[in-house]
C-alpha cells in the first residue's frame, strides 16, 4: 500500500477545513445579528437557493457508506450497485413534483408534523421517538464509525482520536444551523466531487497501465472486457449477489420503498428543501438528481477497477482483513496510491462527505427532538430562543452517544451499507404506506397508520427470521422470491422482495381499516400544485432520457 499522508497532504487538508470553517463562520455572523429563530435553525427558512439545496442534499446523503461501502460492493457485484444512486435520481423528481407540493402547501416543517396534522398525536409520537433511536443509533453512529475507520486506514491517525475529531468538525458545522449547513456543504460537494475524480482517474490509469492501453477511456475499456460480469445491471437467479439486488426488483419493487422512503418521507433529507418556495425545492431537487447520475463514476468505478487489477495479482495483502479478502478495503487501497498533494484533496473530501452527513444527521436529530417533543410535551412556553439553545444541547448529546456506542453495534462485522439498509428497512414499509395514502387516500385514518407501522415492523422481522425456525421458502425460488444462502443453506426471501411484501400488506390494514368516509384530517389535494414549470420539465425528461440509456446499455 502507498505511503500514508505526507506534508503537503496535511497542508491541503487544513486550507479545505479553514475554507470550510471560515466560510461557515461568516454565514454564521451574518446571521447572528438576528433574533433566534427555529425557521431559521432548523429549517434555514427563506435563504437557501436551489444549488444550496441541491449540494446539501447529496453532501448529507454521500459519506463512509457510499465510499467505502458502495465502492467495496462494486468490487464484489459491480455497476449493479448504482441502482441505488440512479434509481434516486428518478425517485428525486418523483419527490420535486408530488411530495414537495403538500409539505409546503401545508406548512409542514418536521416529519412528525406532518403524521400530527394527518392522523394523530400517537402516531406522531411513536414515529418521532423511532425516527431519534434510528437516527442516532443506526445512522449517526454507523457514519461516524465507518468515517473514523476509512480516515484511520488512510491516515495511520489512530482510530478514536479520528473519531473525535470528526464528531467535533461535524458540532462546529451543526451548531450554526441549518442554513451554515446547507452553504457550506455547497463547497463540501465542490471537494467531494474533485476528490471523488481524482481517486476514479487514478484507478483507471492503473487499469490501462497494467494492461498497456491509453488513458482513462482505454481504462474503462479494460474493465469491460475483463470483467463482464460487472457490467450488468439486472441480475439473474444465477448470479451469486441476486439475494442482494435481486433482478427486476430493482426497477418494479421494493427498491422504489427504499428511495421513496429515504428521499420522500425522511427529515434528514426533506429538511433542506421545506424551508423553500416550490420553485425553488424542485430545483435543488432537480439539480440533486443530476449529481446523482454522476456519483457512480465516483463510489462504484473504483471498485471496479480494484477487482480487475486485484484479479492480476494487484493489492492481494492489502485487501485482507483478519486475514480474509474484504472488499471494502477497496477506496482506501486506491485513495493510499494518489501522489502527494492529491492524495491530501481526496482525503478531503472523504472527509468534507463524513462531516456533511454527521451534521446534516444531527440536524434533523435536534430537530425532531426539539419540536416535536421537547416543545410539544416537556416545554409548551419555550419560545424561540429557548428551543435553539435546546436544539444545541441536543446536537452535543447525540454526538457524544454515537461515539461511546459505536464500537458495540458490529458495524464493522456486518459491512456499514447493509447495517443502515437493513436496519431502516424493518421499519421503511410500515412508514411509507402511511405517507403516502396519508398523501392522496382521504379516507386513511390513525388506526390504519398504528397498523401500519407497528405491524410492518413485525412482518419485517417475520419475513426476515422465518427461514431459520425452520420453514422451508424453496417454494418461492421458481417465482424469483426466494434464493439460496450458501452459507447458512437455507432460502431466504431476497431483502428488497421483503420490503415489497411487507409494504403491501402494510396497504392492505390500512384499506381494511379505512373510514367510510372521507377523514377530517384528510390533505386538500389540487392537481394544479403538482404542475412543473417548463425549465423543470425539460430537466426532468433529460434525467429519465439519460436513465432509460444507461439501464439499456448495460441492462
Amino acid at each position: 500500500m502507498g505511503q500514508k499522508l505526507q506534508t503537503l497532504d496535511y497542508i491541503i487538508f487544513l486550507v479545505y477545513f479553514v475554507i470550510v470553517a471560515g466560510y461557515g463562520y461568516w454565514i454564521y455572523n451574518r446571521k447572528k445579528s438576528k433574533e433566534a429563530s427555529t425557521t431559521d435553525f432548523f429549517l434555514a427558512e427563506g435563504s437557501l437557493t436551489w444549488w444550496a439545496i441541491g449540494a446539501s442534499l447529496i453532501a448529507s446523503n454521500i459519506s463512509a457508506e457510499q465510499f467505502v461501502g458502495m465502492s467495496g460492493s462494486g468490487f464484489k457485484m459491480g455497476l449493479a450497485i448504482s441502482t441505488y444512486e440512479w434509481m434516486a435520481a428518478l425517485t428525486l423528481i418523483i419527490v420535486a413534483v408530488f411530495f414537495i407540493p403538500i409539505y409546503l402547501k401545508n406548512k409542514i416543517h418536521t416529519m412528525p408534523q406532518f403524521l400530527t396534522h394527518r392522523y394523530n398525536e400517537t402516531v406522531s409520537m411513536i414515529m418521532a421517538v423511532f425516527w431519534l433511536l434510528l437516527y442516532v443509533v443506526v445512522n449517526l453512529t454507523s457514519i461516524l464509525f465507518l468515517g473514523a475507520l476509512a480516515v484511520s486506514t488512510i491516515s495511520g491517525i489512530n482510530f478514536w482520536v479520528c473519531m473525535v475529531s470528526l464528531a467535533v468538525f461535524a458540532i462546529f458545522i451543526t451548531l450554526g444551523g441549518m442554513k451554515v449547513i446547507g452553504y457550506t456543504d455547497v463547497i463540501q460537494v465542490f471537494f467531494l466531487i474533485l476528490g471523488g475524480l481524482a481517486t476514479t482517474y487514478l484507478a483507471m490509469t492503473l487499469v490501462a497501465e497494467q494492461f498497456n492501453a491509453d488513458g482513462v477511456i482505454g481504462g474503462f475499456k479494460i474493465l469491460v472486457d475483463r470483467a463482464p460480469d460487472h457490467f450488468h445491471m439486472i441480475f439473474d437467479q444465477s448470479n451469486p449477489n441476486y439475494g442482494d439486488l435481486p433482478g427486476l426488483t430493482i426497477l418494479i419493487g421494493g427498491m422504489w420503498i427504499v428511495n421513496l422512503n429515504y428521499w420522500g418521507c425522511n427529515q434528514y433529507i426533506t429538511q433542506r428543501a421545506l424551508g423553500a418556495d416550490l420553485p425553488t425545492a424542485r430545483n435543488g431537487l432537480l439539480f440533486a438528481a443530476f449529481l446523482k447520475l454522476l456519483m457512480p463514476l465516483i463510489v462504484v468505478f473504483p471498485g471496479i477497477a480494484a477487482y480487475v487489477l486485484h484479479q492480476e495479482g494487484q493489492f492481494q495483502t492489502e485487501m485482507l482483513s483478519n486475514g480474509e479478502l474484504n472488499p471494502d478495503n477497496a477506496y482506501p487501497v486506491l485513495l493510499n496510491l494518489l501522489p502527494t498533494g492529491l492524495k491530501g484533496l481526496s482525503f478531503a473530501a472523504l472527509t468534507a462527505a463524513i462531516v456533511a452527513s454527521l451534521a446534516g444527521k444531527a440536524n434533523s436529530i435536534s430537530t425532531i427532538f426539539t419540536l416535536d417533543i421537547y416543545h410539544k410535551y416537556i416545554n409548551k412556553e419555550a419560545d424561540e430562543r429557548t428551543q435553539v439553545r435546546i436544539g444545541r444541547y441536543v446536537v452535543l448529546v447525540a454526538m457524544v452517544v454515537a461515539v461511546l456506542i459505536s464500537d458495540m453495534l458490529g458495524i464493522d462485522k456486518k459491512g456499514g451499507f447493509q447495517f443502515i439498509q437493513e436496519y431502516t428497512g424493518f421499519v421503511s414499509p410500515g412508514i411509507f404506506a402511511v405517507f403516502i395514502l396519508g398523501f392522496f387516500w382521504k379516507r386513511a385514518n390513525s388506526n390504519g397508520a398504528l397498523a401500519a407501522i407497528i405491524g410492518g415492523f413485525v412482518l419485517s422481522i417475520l419475513f426476515k427470521f422465518i427461514p431459520s425456525w425452520g420453514v422451508d421458502l424453496s417454494f418461492l425460488e421458481g417465482m424469483g422470491f426466494a434464493t439460496l444462502n450458501p452459507t447458512t443453506g437455507i432460502f431466504e426471501i431476497a431483502f428488497l422482495d421483503r420490503m415489497g411484501f411487507v409494504f403491501l400488506i402494510c396497504v392492505l390494514l390500512m384499506v381494511v381499516l379505512a373510514d367510510r368516509k372521507e377523514s377530517p384530517k384528510a390533505l386538500a389535494v389540487d392537481t394544479s400544485m403538482f404542475k412543473p414549470t417548463p425549465g423543470f420539465t425539460m430537466g426532468a425528461m433529460a434525467v429519465c432520457v439519460i436513465l432509460t440509456a444507461l439501464y439499456t446499455i448495460f441492462w
